[in-house]
């Protein structure tokens, strides 16, 4: 198994597993070239932040005073903040080392964002980190201080297809979500505030299913987001639990993640028609499913969600695996 990380965007580039009949299969979605992951609009890959997901009108509320970021998404003609801005974390240079830890490589990439980037106040230092172990587990991390208080929500973006071929649909992969709950959302996709019960909806997954099954199904939620795109409540916080598992049952391979986040977003490739990758290739939409651990949408202007504003003297620490078997 091999992993490659680029210092632009702390960016996840290529995970290649063994493939018996070919060598390796390369199982997430990319580019050729560093044109393409300048370019990359889906955030293939991508290290994501401050704030990953959406916020609402791209404005927020910190002990009084009132701050308006750029708003570059806007869904049902809903404008929006979406994964941290127009030059976003996955747009700039990191700065990477080789690292070891019990044995364990990996790579250590450090960002000073100043305060005022994008819109965000305080100076935010963060350290992302990725390991690649031998029980096939790629171990992402990240932590962050500021100097003064500032939303945070930093998402590793990777799409995934374990099928080894970005030309096919994952609509035939298994996925477990042990989640009770979801986030339902206005036409924005912004999160009312309600957590749901994912009790008779297509958004059940607490036993295994094909996401394909049911993702066509009339129901607004699906209608919404052209599929799936909806944040499920992970039922423990605080401690690394899991989060999901994706089975591809034609080639037995299977991905599952652990995170210590409240939340997982499930994103179903829904938009990527006519995005170029790898090979020449010209993807399809739902070729790729992100499974990206997180706080929830909006939480700064949520005070019933988990905080998220990250003050001086505070360490934001966000933990992910996704163990990989075949």
């Amino acid at each position: 198994m091999q992993v490659k990380i680029s210092e632009f965007g702390a960016l996840l580039t290529s995970v290649l597993i063994p493939d018996h009949a070919e060598g390796h299969a390369n199982i997430s979605l990319g580019y050729d070239d560093l044109k393409g992951w300048e370019q990359n609009d889906p955030y293939f890959g991508a290290t994501v932040g401050r704030f990953g997901n959406r916020i609402a009108n791209g404005v927020f509320e910190i002990d009084g005073k009132t701050y308006q970021l750029a708003t570059n998404n806007a869904p049902a003609g809903i404008p929006c903040a979406l994964h941290g801005g127009k030059r976003g974390f996955n747009k700039v240079i990191w700065k990477g080392e080789a690292v070891e830890k019990n044995g364990t490589c990996g790579v250590k990439l450090t960002y000073h964002s100043p305060d005022g980037e994008e819109g965000y106040p305080g100076n935010l230092e963060i350290n992302v980190t990725y390991f690649l172990n031998d029980e096939n587990e790629i171990i992402w991390e990240v932590e962050a201080r500021s100097d003064a208080p500032t939303p945070i929500n930093i998402i590793q973006h990777t799409y995934w297809n374990l099928s080894g071929d970005a030309s096919q649909s994952i609509l035939d992969h298994e996925l477990t979500i042990p989640a009770t709950h979801f986030l339902p959302t206005c036409a924005g996709m912004i999160p009312t505030g309600e957590q749901s019960p994912v009790a008779d909806t297509p958004l059940d997954f607490l036993t295994p299913s094909p996401i394909g099954l049911r993702i066509e199904e009339d129901f607004e939620p699906l209608t919404l987001g052209c599929g799936y795109d909806h944040c499920f409540v992970l039922d423990e916080q605080d401690s690394l639990k899991h989060a999901g598992t994706l089975h591809h049952p034609p080639s037995g391979r299977t991905l599952t993640v652990l995170t210590n986040q409240p939340g997982v977003q499930l994103y179903t490739g829904n938009h990527l028609e006519g995005t170029p990758g790898r090979n020449g290739i010209t993807h399809q939409n739902r070729v790729g499913i992100c499974l990206e651990t997180q706080n929830f949408p909006d939480a700064p202007n949520k005070p019933e969600f988990p905080n998220a504003i990250l003050r001086p003297g505070e360490c934001y620490h966000h933990k992910t695996v996704m163990k990989l078997s075949w």
